[in-house]
C-alpha cells in the first residue's frame, strides 16, 4: 500500500541560516530531546547540512516510494527515510544519490545502510546512514508513505520540521522551536571561542574557567573547611 500526502511547508530560509550557525554538540549541551541515535554516522567528514525535513518511510527491499519522493523534491529539503527496522537492504546508491542532487535535495539521512559509498561521495550528495551493505532495495510494489509522521534514529521526524546535521550528530526540531534554540547555541558558541582563546594564550585554565576547582577543592576540603 502506497501514500503520498502533499508536500510540507518549508521552514522560513531566515530561520534556517540562523541555525545553520549552530552545532548540535553546542545544541546538546543544553537540549536532550530530538536527537538521533548516535549510530546515524555522515559518509564523508565534515559534511553539514540544514533544512526542512520531508518523510519517508521505506519497507523491507521496495524504492518504489523512494523514486516516487525525489520526484517532488524541492532544493534545500533533507530526505528523512525510515527504514522500518530493516537493515539489510540498502535503498541509496550512486544513481539515487545523482538523482537526489538533481533534485536539489541538501542531503540524506537514512535510518539504514547505503551502497556505492564512493559514489555518492564523488556525487557530493551529503548523507548519513547505519552503513554500508552490497544488497539492495528494487522495484518491488510492496508500499511505502510519503510525508507522513516518521521514527528515524530514535527520533519522531514530522514533515516539515527543521534538521541539523554536522559530523557530531543529528538535530530535529519543531519550526517553532528553531530561533530560540539556534539564538542559544550561537551564544554559547561565542563564548565558547572566547574561553578557547584565553586556554591558547596560557591566560587561565579550564578549572578555572569552569569553576570545577573551586568546587572540587571546596569538597576536598571536606564540610567543616
Amino acid at each position: 500500500m502506497y501514500t503520498a500526502h502533499e508536500m510540507p511547508p518549508q521552514v522560513p530560509q531566515a530561520d534556517l541560516d540562523l541555525l545553520a550557525q549552530a552545532e548540535t554538540a553546542t545544541i546538546g549541551h543544553f537540549r536532550h530531546i530530538g536527537f538521533m541515535d548516535i549510530a546515524l554516522r555522515p559518509l564523508h567528514p565534515g559534511q553539514r547540512i540544514c533544512g526542512t525535513a520531508v518523510t519517508l518511510a521505506l519497507p523491507s527491499l521496495d524504492s518504489s516510494m523512494l523514486h516516487y519522493a525525489l520526484s517532488d523534491m524541492r532544493a534545500g529539503d533533507i530526505l528523512v527515510i525510515d527504514r522500518l527496522q530493516d537493515q539489510r537492504f540498502a535503498c541509496i546508491g550512486g544513481g539515487v544519490a545523482l538523482a537526489a542532487l538533481a533534485a536539489g535535495v541538501a542531503g540524506v539521512i537514512v535510518d539504514g545502510p547505503c551502497t556505492d559509498p564512493s559514489e555518492i561521495i564523488d556525487a557530493g550528495l551529503p548523507l548519513w546512514s547505519r552503513g554500508i551493505s552490497p544488497i539492495t532495495t528494487r522495484m518491488a510494489n510492496i508500499g511505502g508513505a510519503l510525508n507522513i509522521p516518521v521514527s528515524c534514529g530514535g527520533a519522531v521526524v514530522l514533515p516539515g520540521d527543521a534538521i541539523l546535521a554536522d559530523e557530531s550528530g543529528i538535530i530535529v526540531l519543531r519550526p517553532h522551536e528553531v530561533v530560540e534554540t539556534a539564538t542559544e547555541a550561537i551564544n554559547r558558541q561565542n563564548r565558547g571561542a572566547e574561553r578557547q582563546d584565553m586556554l591558547r594564550r596560557g591566560v587561565t585554565r579550564i578549572g578555572d574557567l569552569s569553576g570545577a576547582r573551586d568546587r572540587v577543592a571546596k569538597a576536598l576540603a571536606g564540610p567543616d573547611s
